[in-house]
């Protein structure tokens, strides 16, 4: 009898691969989507920058004038005493939260939501950032970071900037070490053995000399222990040309 692949270790939520609520500074949402956003403004400051290990990119803490306190993701050039507004008649600044149909065309947001009042669900890595290109009617057009187009409502909460921490990538780590430490704090298991490596009864890629030896399609309703390589894929292996697939339907 094989044993249970990680993916379905994983299932279970077994302690081993539950990351630590405790490690973690906060969940990050936005305010709760009230009277006072959706008609006015609410000012604050930014009180502090913090380093969150669940996220790439630092946070902001900002203590409002109403004496609330929260945490944003921090915009490239910001500072501690800087003023960030939020609401439908927020200025145009960095670090503000606005609705969709207050952002010009072209400016660079992030952290958006996907529905109104949701607290904030794309484009939250460090470095990264979205462009409003169009505008039609209650809908809005966001360029992700994928070059993908979406359409939003102009509800949607956004900030205004680019995250800070761009370029984290670029940084060689060196050494396995780096990468091993860097893994334990976001509580990623680390190095990953390929599937090749293993036997056959630890993983269905396993059991022969560095390659896999059967089909990698799998269905996409195939059960988890044996849902791995290509899940439900139209076409595996070289792309042809366009004579050789028309060469090929002919025959």
């Amino acid at each position: 009898m094989g044993k249970r692949l990680k993916q379905q270790k994983r299932g279970s939520g077994s302690p081993r691969y539950l990351a630590p609520s405790h490690r973690y500074k906060t969940d990050l949402t936005y305010r709760r989507y009230d009277d006072v956003e959706k008609t006015g403004v609410l000012s604050g400051t930014v009180v502090s920058i913090v380093d969150d290990p669940a996220r790439t990119g630092p946070l902001i803490e900002v203590k409002y004038e109403n004496n609330e306190r929260g945490f944003l993701l921090a915009p490239e050039g910001i500072a501690v005493g800087a003023k960030i507004q939020v609401g439908a008649q927020a200025t145009l600044s960095l670090g503000s939260v606005l609705p969709l149909y207050r952002i010009p065309d072209g400016a660079y947001i992030y952290n958006l939501e996907r529905n109104p009042g949701d607290g904030g669900k794309m484009v939250k890595a460090s470095g990264s950032y979205a462009n409003v290109v169009a505008k039609d009617g209650n809908i809005v057009y966001i360029k992700l970071p994928s070059k993908k187009t979406i359409e939003l409502s102009n509800e949607c909460r956004v900030q205004l900037g680019v995250i800070a921490g761009g370029g984290r990538l670029e940084k060689p780590m060196l050494k396995a070490g780096n990468q091993y430490y860097k893994k334990t704090a976001q509580n990623r298991l680390w190095p990953v053995p390929r599937g090749v490596h293993q036997s056959p009864y630890n993983h269905p890629h396993g059991g022969k000399q560095h390659h896999v030896g059967k089909p990698t399609t799998v269905a996409r309703s195939t059960p988890p222990g044996g849902k791995v390589g290509h899940i439900a894929a139209r076409s595996t292996g070289r792309r042809k040309g366009k004579k050789a697939i028309e060469a090929a339907r002919s025959k």
